[in-house]
């Protein structure tokens, strides 16, 4: 009797995966030199195309970081300066047209307005730039919101100076009160964002692109790998197509290396002469206007404001407070003229420490002045008048100093935008001719081991 068929029948081997079978062929294939030719051909292909792809990428971010510092960070951070600056002068400019008395000169008035039209228009483009729902963001609105009601505690001041009544200056205190407490912080917090933004730019664009690199170094060193294989076997010097992917890949390589070291130096040279001078340039230049506004200000307060200072002294608010500024016009001016790295930046800024020094002098006997009870005597040493015929009042010499910081921010803007603009431009073409390189490479890698295919056929 036979046994039955399920208990003779052989065990059905399991299927093998068609990972597996893959893997039995390419070694299968790698066992005769034709097989280990397209492996080495596919290999060297994969990692031309890879460092060229790595380079593309790398070197169009920098591009875009580079780009980005020239005209998006930091022309932002300038438009931030200006916000500040622009609120600053107009407060300066709406104290100094309220000494004025009721008839308020023309040429102030037209300042203020400037100033907060200027501010106005640098708070949309600040806006549009601005990432919805960012902290910039709600601090543009938040200034949005407060510019019309400055502007409103402002005509009041004026309204009641113009019939006399004292209390336009308590309205005029209280409008320098949310300048200097919530407005202008609030301007200084947006430059400190938009400054930054900006750091993280160049931080962005000067890094070395140091995968891309160690691929180019690893494509050289296997082409170099493959040629001298095939010398080895063949005795012959040269494969036109592995010669031609090695000198694009050294081309590649070579340009990437120079030319990011050019632009790194570039955008370095931008920012250690050009941003860092501007940044302690505008800190000169918002100092000599609040010092400005403060000086206007003791005398429309006339000692109705006053501080405690720690050892117990008690001192005129505004008054105290133009001195700490004085200082810190007098440092910032000092740090700007050893930052200047040519006499084109120098110069306006130690015309500027000239007439500031002329300006502490004025407002010296101004003050002593005033504290004798000469009030009109120290209003004109301020504001100028008929009074103090042949003497620089003390608002030429603030505005003298302003305009000689212009002139150094202008200077500095220039060299920033020369130097940035050459690191960018040094990254310009870079990643278009990396990929084009690349492939061309890939091809000549692929062409040369074909020919020495053909020779097995």
């Amino acid at each position: 009797m036979s046994a039955p068929a399920s208990a003779t029948a052989a065990p059905t081997a399991p299927r093998r995966t068609a990972f597996a079978e893959g893997f039995d062929r390419l070694r299968h294939a790698a066992g005769t030199e034709p097989g280990r030719l397209r492996l080495i051909g596919a290999l060297l292909a994969l990692l031309v195309l890879a460092f060229g792809a790595a380079g593309a990428w790398q070197m169009s971010d920098r591009a875009t970081a580079a780009d980005d510092v020239l005209h998006r960070s930091q022309p932002l951070s300038a438009g931030a300066a200006e916000i500040y600056r622009s609120l600053a002068d107009a407060n300066t400019a709406a104290a100094g047209g309220f000494l004025a008395g009721g008839q308020e000169p023309a040429a102030v008035r037209e300042r203020y307005e400037n100033d907060l039209e200027t501010a106005a228009t640098k708070l949309v483009t600040a806006a549009a730039a601005a990432d919805p729902g960012s902290p910039a963001a709600a601090t543009i609105a938040g200034l949005n919101r407060l510019l019309p009601q400055y502007e409103g505690l402002i005509e009041r001041a004026r309204a009641n100076n113009r019939l006399g009544y004292p209390v336009g200056g308590a309205y005029l205190r209280a409008a320098n009160a949310m300048m200097q407490d919530r407005m202008l912080p609030a301007a200084q917090d947006l430059y400190t964002k938009e400054n930054q933004r900006l750091r993280a730019d160049y931080a962005d664009a000067t890094p070395y692109p140091w995968l891309a690199l160690a691929l180019g170094v690893a494509a050289l060193a296997a082409l170099a790998w493959a040629q001298r294989r095939h010398y080895r076997r063949t005795n012959r010097v040269l494969n036109r197509g592995l010669v031609a992917a090695t000198a694009a890949s050294a081309a590649v390589l070579l340009w990437m290396t120079v030319g990011h070291t050019v632009a790194r130096a570039g955008l370095d040279s931008s920012y250690e002469h050009g941003i860092r001078s501007l940044s302690v340039l505008h800190d000169a230049r918002i100092a000599s206007l609040n010092a400005r506004g403060n000086e206007n200000l003791t005398l429309v307060s006339r000692g109705a404001e006053t501080k405690k200072l720690a050892d117990g002294d008690v001192v005129d608010l505004y008054d105290y407070d133009f001195g700490q500024e004085m200082k810190a016009l007098a440092a910032g001016l000092a740090h700007a003229e050893t930052l200047a790295d040519d006499s084109a930046g120098r110069e306006p800024v130690r015309a500027a420490t000239g007439n500031m020094k002329v300006w502490r002098e004025r407002h010296t006997v101004a003050r002593e002045a005033d504290d004798a009870g000469d009030y009109q005597g120290a209003l004109d040493k301020v504001i100028g008048g008929d009074g103090d015929k042949g003497a620089e009042p003390t608002g030429e010499c603030f505005d003298s100093v302003d305009k000689n910081l212009g002139l150094a921010v202008d200077h500095e803007e220039s060299e920033f935008h020369r130097a940035a603009a050459d690191g960018r431009d040094a990254l310009g073409r870079l990643p278009a001719g990396a990929a084009v390189l690349a492939v061309l490479g890939a091809a000549g890698a692929v062409l040369g081991i074909g020919r020495r295919l053909s020779e097995y056929r």
